[in-house]
């Protein structure tokens, strides 16, 4: 069974009645640079599903959830409202997400219309379960190199092209308001001077056609920037991917149990597990090198004065652990790879 959401992006954009015989709604992005990562980590945590070509709804097989394909800027909303109960997205979208509430709220509030925080009693918003740790970036600003512009406050009163115009908003209002000696420029209703651009795609060249006097955009390597002729002058926000939560989900119990799989696959992912040998009069120095998550395990050997280490480490470390070891005189070190896990 499978549903498209065609239709129900149509209407409303409501997914309550999608429930699917009380299954989790769990928003995974539909495309881009994050999807195949999120795959990955699905299927570390055994989340087991088949997603028929061209079909944004897949039901897991061996959990009472379905996964949800949404655009990635779009599954903050979707979590928020409550309509999803679990997302991975990237940091920088659930952001721009929140800056944009913050925008409408502070416009309702100056003209005297009330802005409910709350849905039938519930609250609305979404939370930050944990940062997955794929996805890295940087959110930035952005100038041609051959300009005149080396500072964020230079583009005060030009024109900024971005897909993140509520970002940029909130970060151009700051510059505005220290600029003319304000206190305040993000919590009070005022014109901005700078004008934002919106723009879908192919930002980078938004300079070069004229369109734009600068950009903010997001940057993983900065090669693209740099081959149409750009320059970072600051960062806006830094971002990787993370797992966000409804405040309301459906089913909080199978939430976490999710949330728990995950974490543990991340952690496996971050760590080795180390074990070696070591003479008992040298088992401070080398737990020093292999302290471990919470502490290393300790076994006694058969052969007087030795022990047997058992620790995790984590994979961007254990070659220099494994140096300092032998230099303690630890023996029979062996790395392994861990699959999965669970921590507290």
């Amino acid at each position: 069974m499978a549903l498209s959401l065609v239709a129900v992006e149509d209407q409303t954009t409501n997914l309550a009645p999608l429930r699917l015989g009380g299954r989790l709604l769990f928003a995974i992005p539909k495309k881009g640079r994050l999807q195949q990562a999120c795959f990955n980590l699905l299927e570390g945590a055994d989340i087991q599903f088949r997603r028929e070509n061209r079909l944004d709804i897949a039901l897991v097989k061996n959990l009472p959830i379905a996964l949800v394909f949404l655009p990635a800027a779009d599954i903050p909303t979707f979590v928020g409202e409550g309509q999803v109960d679990l997302g991975i997205t990237g940091f920088d979208q659930v952001q721009e997400h929140d800056a944009g509430v913050r925008s409408l709220t502070r416009a309702r509030r100056a003209s005297g219309e009330f802005t409910p925080d709350q849905v039938d009693g519930r609250p609305k918003g979404c939370e930050t379960v944990l940062d997955l740790g794929f996805g890295g970036c940087k959110l930035q600003v952005q100038v041609p190199q051959k300009g005149s512009y080396r500072e964020a406050k230079d583009l005060i009163g030009k024109n900024i092209g971005t897909s993140f115009v509520h970002l940029a908003a909130e970060y151009f209002a700051r510059l505005e308001a220290e600029q003319d000696g304000l206190e305040d420029g993000t919590l009070t209703p005022r014109k901005l001077r700078t004008k934002i651009i919106e723009l879908s795609g192919s930002v980078e060249a938004a300079c070069a056609l004229g369109v734009a006097d600068g950009i903010v955009d997001l940057v993983e390597s900065g090669e693209t920037m740099r081959a149409a002729g750009l320059m970072a002058i600051d960062t806006v926000v830094d971002t990787t991917a993370i797992l966000i939560k409804s405040k309301r989900p459906s089913n909080p119990e199978l939430v976490e149990l999710i949330a728990a799989r995950i974490r543990g696959v991340i952690t496996a992912q971050r760590y080795v597990l180390c074990q070696y040998n070591v003479e008992r009069s040298r088992l401070a120095e080398a737990s020093a090198i292999t302290p471990g998550k919470r502490a290393p395990t300790i076994t006694a050997l058969e052969e007087n004065g030795w022990v047997a280490v058992s620790s995790m480490v984590e994979k961007k470390k254990i070659a220099l652990a494994m140096d300092e070891l032998t230099k303690v005189g630890a023996t029979d070190i062996l790395v392994l790879d861990i699959h999965n896990s669970r921590t507290s």
